[in-house]
């Protein structure tokens, strides 16, 4: 063997293990199975609609995409489960209107920051609330809402998915507009809140429309008025509350966010697979049988709306003195 052939097998011996490492580092991504984390407990929408995304991504990925609820805490420890995970893109963290929302101006010492130590990758859905009430309940529209809570102040109590989640909020916010003393009765999650409110426990919910609907439709709960200006899908014949309380409008949300140091490829990739799910008539009609509309964004669209619902609720939580917990 020559010097020069000698020296040539010394520097492919070199840099054999750096070759493998940069080929098992360009392999296609997922190469294993991939983790939603929900920071709430299954039965709510951000639960509902991040198990239908998975099931349609494992399908595309090839590779089996988890959901993992971690609820309690106002979606804190599920949040802070999701900032602490790797960024490698095998975990991601629905975000919601609660958690990146709320949370900012509802706790002074919230352990994560929404627009720092997480990448946007889209929205999925908008959609809207609906005050619900037991078949019981006095009131079946929004005006008696009004009229008994008026005649009876602090008699009744709504339940909702816990401390400042869209569902509080959005009551809260149609308390302030009424000047109605309805009482404040707090779950860990929609679904413990639903149990509760079919079992006649607690008479009066502010829930999503998604997680609601069933029980609409076949008549355990009754349905007084959705909060958006717009109709629902599937929910046309509810008159929405600002009919009878003008100006008001709310909605809640459910997106996809990553670890901040999530290779910009991933997220992108990502958010082009979601895009593309959101724009197939099946998945379309799923999120209409649920009452919600698909709400693709770019990246940096979705930045910059969850700053402005950051910004919107913020004037909300200082307007009625909201606190975590009540």
């Amino acid at each position: 063997m020559t010097v020069t052939t000698r020296r040539r097998a010394l520097v492919l011996g070199l840099a054999a293990p750096f070759i493998a490492v940069r080929a098992q580092a360009q392999a296609p991504w997922p190469t294993k199975p991939v983790r939603f984390i929900v920071p709430f407990p299954p039965g709510q929408a951000a639960d509902i609609f991040a198990r239908l995304m998975a099931e349609r991504l494992t399908e595309i990925w090839k590779q089996q995409v988890v959901v993992e609820n971690k609820g309690g805490g106002g979606g804190i420890p599920g949040v802070e489960a999701g900032r602490a995970a790797a960024p490698d893109g095998y975990t991601f963290l629905v975000a919601t209107s609660g958690t990146f929302g709320v949370n900012p101006s509802l706790y002074a010492d919230l352990p994560y920051k929404p627009l720092v130590d997480f990448k946007p990758v889209t929205n999925i859905i908008k959609g809207p609330l609906v005050i619900v009430a037991h078949p019981s309940f006095p009131a079946s529209t929004v005006a008696e809402l009004i009229e008994l809570a008026r005649k009876e102040p602090g008699k009744h109590s709504y339940a909702s998915a816990g401390p400042g989640t869209a569902q509080h909020l959005s009551m809260e916010l149609f308390k302030l507009m009424t000047k109605l003393d309805i009482v404040h009765i707090p779950y860990k999650g929609s679904g413990p809140a639903m149990a509760d409110l079919l079992g006649g426990h607690v008479k009066l919910m502010m829930d999503s429309t998604a997680s609601s609907l069933s029980a609409i439709r076949d008549g355990r709960i009754k349905a007084l008025g959705v909060t958006t200006v717009r109709s629902a899908p599937s929910l046309e014949s509810v008159p929405s509350i600002g009919a009878t309380v003008p100006g008001y409008d709310s909605a809640g949300w459910s997106g996809l966010v990553a670890p901040a140091r999530t290779p910009d490829e991933i997220v992108n990739k990502v958010n082009a697979d979601l895009v593309a799910l959101m724009r197939d008539p099946a998945v379309l009609r799923q999120f209409a049988d649920r009452a919600t509309l698909a709400d693709p964004l770019t990246p940096a669209e979705f930045a910059a709306f969850m700053a402005k619902d950051m910004a919107t609720w913020a004037e909300v939580v200082k307007a009625t003195g909201t606190k975590p917990g009540n």
